[in-house]
């Protein structure tokens, strides 16, 4: 009698078979398996491709970082600088402006004086107008019967006078002009030389700034200089203090000993001698 078992339709089924076909599932999972493994080798590849470049990335931006903060702290301490050297030039130009002012005031001052020095000048021209009408006047109120030549001769010489003088004044070489002219150009000349008195004050105070600048820097490192030679000789008073000290207690401990010496030597010569 056989051992396989028999189908419906007469026919025996084979023992082996399910074992083979179990035997390809197995495979074709551990394909599948090994083929998902491989995927997530890859992916776990990449992230750690991935997860180093992000290190990478992470420790420059670190150090970018870091040169950051120190050009930042470099930065502020050239602010700093900057703002005490604002502040200088500040004081400075405060300085220069209120000397301007003065100036300013001195130009205008003698620019004031200009103009009533010009002023004078036409008063005493008006003057000398109504000084020579005054005179043509006085000439016509006197008496009509005293020489009468004398008055025509007195008269042309007026009108050649008046004449003359207006001609003067017309003329810009004339002497009236002249005198204005003079006298304009000396004030002109006196301006230009308060100007470049002002000027040169100008530059030597600009000067004066930079050698009191120099000058503060020099006293500084003297200051700090004498400040290194202090503290040296401050220690080596110490030392030299200390060493008096010690050589006074020496001092002191010898006497000491010299007078137990020269108890002890009492003593002896007592003894002898008794």
């Amino acid at each position: 009698m056989s051992d396989f078992p028999e189908h419906g339709d007469g026919l025996k089924e084979i023992p082996g078979f399910s074992l083979c076909k179990a035997m390809e599932d197995l495979s074709q999972a551990g394909l599948t398996q090994n083929e998902a493994l491989k995927e997530k080798q890859k992916t776990l590849s990449s992230l750690q491709t991935t997860l180093s470049d992000v290190e990478k990335k992470g420790e420059a931006a670190k150090q970018e970082h870091r040169i950051i903060v120190r050009e930042m702290l470099i930065v502020e301490g050239d602010l700093e600088h900057l703002e005490k050297q604002i502040e200088v030039l500040h004081d400075r130009c405060a300085s220069i402006s209120t000397e301007n002012t003065e100036m300013q005031s001195l130009i205008s001052e003698e620019e004031e004086n200009a103009r009533l020095a010009l002023a004078g000048f036409d008063t005493y021209r008006k003057k000398m107008e109504g000084h020579r009408m005054a005179v043509l006047h006085a000439v016509s109120q006197t008496e009509a019967h005293k020489m009468l030549e004398e008055k025509k001769e007195m008269v042309r010489m007026l009108m050649q006078e008046k004449e003359q003088l207006r001609l003067d004044l017309e003329n810009p070489d004339g002497n009236t002009a002249q005198m204005a002219k003079k006298e304009t150009n000396a004030l002109k000349r006196e301006i230009s030389e308060k100007r470049t008195m002002i000027a040169d004050k100008t530059g030597k105070l600009k000067k004066e700034l930079d050698v009191h600048s120099q000058l503060k820097k020099d006293i500084e490192i003297q200051n700090r200089r004498h400040e290194a030679i202090i503290k040296r000789l401050r220690c080596q008073l110490s030392r030299a203090q200390a060493g008096h000290r010690q050589m006074f207690d020496e001092i002191c401990h010898l006497q000491s000993q010299l007078a137990e010496l020269k108890g002890q030597s009492s003593q002896e010569s007592v003894v002898s001698d008794n």
